[in-house]
């Protein structure tokens, strides 16, 4: 798979954009440098915005508070979490009405409530399903209990499976890294809503009612390769936890359909990308590969153009090669 091309702007060609938050909107409390304008300046182009996150910490209704303190246009009904994602999933397999384990803060309580469901904090409390969502807070004996009903045989939900979370202090354990505790303890893996898995993608589709989608995130393992798993076309962008050097290793069916370095690529053409043997072309770029390493030879480094020559060039010599080639010092990011 190679990069897809575009005369015109992204926001011409695709009805919606469901953008990741954590990393491509803002990290920690802050927005990422330029994040606003551009989000505003797409959906100015009559593109419309829903925000999807496996962050299950916080409800729909604070996210889209935060994202409108940054100064953006953004309803509560903009915002699809993991957790509402998941409370549907759990409603659909236990009876109305039925008590189930949470493991996890407000943001996951509430859809569960909003769905009829009951919250218990005891494996004594005979709940239906456990269902663990990421919480900052979140102790070890409410571990333990979660742990305490699955080997009791009862079924086990989570929000997402993120080993880690990026913060305004660096890269965290994330919701991943806790169920793999249970996991250890349990020798039980849960059903997951969030990316990569489809539930998430299906609920934020279905909610703005999109024709031609496009997943806009900064994991690979998560925004792309769930967009892949739900047949849509992905935006990826180096603003949080992916980066070059792991955007070059990438195989094909694991690949974005576009890249850029922020959230901007939103509004611009991508233009098409010539591939020879050991170089590639796009707009004023040129790199070539030498000796197993990638290099711009012209063009601006920071353009579009610059990333778009690079990532096809190193593409086509992955597939050739079987392995990535190395990045010039003057690229690493």
């Amino acid at each position: 798979m190679s990069l897809a091309s575009s005369d015109q702007p992204l926001t011409q060609v695709h009805d919606a954009a469901l953008l990741d938050l954590d990393g491509v909107v803002y990290v920690g409390a802050d927005a990422v440098p330029g994040a606003v304008e551009a989000i505003e300046g797409a959906r100015g182009d009559g593109l419309r915005i829903a925000y999807l996150t496996n962050n299950a910490s916080r409800t729909a209704r604070e996210v889209a508070q935060h994202l409108r303190d940054l100064g953006l246009t953004a309803e509560d009904t903009d915002v699809v979490t993991a957790a509402e994602a998941v409370a549907h999933l759990v409603a659909d397999a236990v009876p109305e009405g039925a008590a189930v384990l949470l493991v996890g803060g407000e943001g996951l309580r509430e859809p569960l409530e909003r769905r009829g469901l009951r919250c218990v904090q005891s494996a004594d409390d005979q709940p239906a399903a456990v269902v663990q969502g990421f919480h900052p807070d979140l102790a070890w004996r409410v571990l333990a209990e979660a742990s305490y009903a699955i080997e009791r045989g009862v079924p086990w939900f989570a929000s997402n499976a993120d080993l880690t979370i990026p913060t305004d202090r660096g890269i965290a354990p994330g919701n991943g890294s806790l169920i793999q505790a249970v996991s250890n303890a349990t020798g039980q893996r849960p059903t997951v809503a969030g990316k990569p898995e489809r539930a998430l993608f299906d609920e934020t589709v279905e909610r703005v009612g999109a024709q031609r989608p496009l997943m806009v995130g900064d994991r690979f393992d998560t925004d792309i390769d769930g967009a892949v798993n739900a047949g849509i076309d992905s935006l990826a962008v180096l603003t949080g936890v992916g980066t070059l050097a792991g955007l070059l290793e990438l195989e094909p069916g694991h690949r974005p359909t576009y890249v850029a370095h922020d959230v901007s690529g939103l509004l611009e053409p991508h233009p098409p990308v010539e591939v020879g043997d050991d170089a590639a072309t796009c707009g004023d770029a040129r790199a070539h590969v030498d000796d197993g390493t990638v290099a711009l030879r012209s063009g601006e480094p920071a353009s579009l153009e610059a990333l778009r020559a690079v990532v096809a060039l190193a593409w086509a010599w992955r597939d050739r090669s079987g392995s990535a080639p190395r990045l010039d010092g003057t690229l690493e990011t």
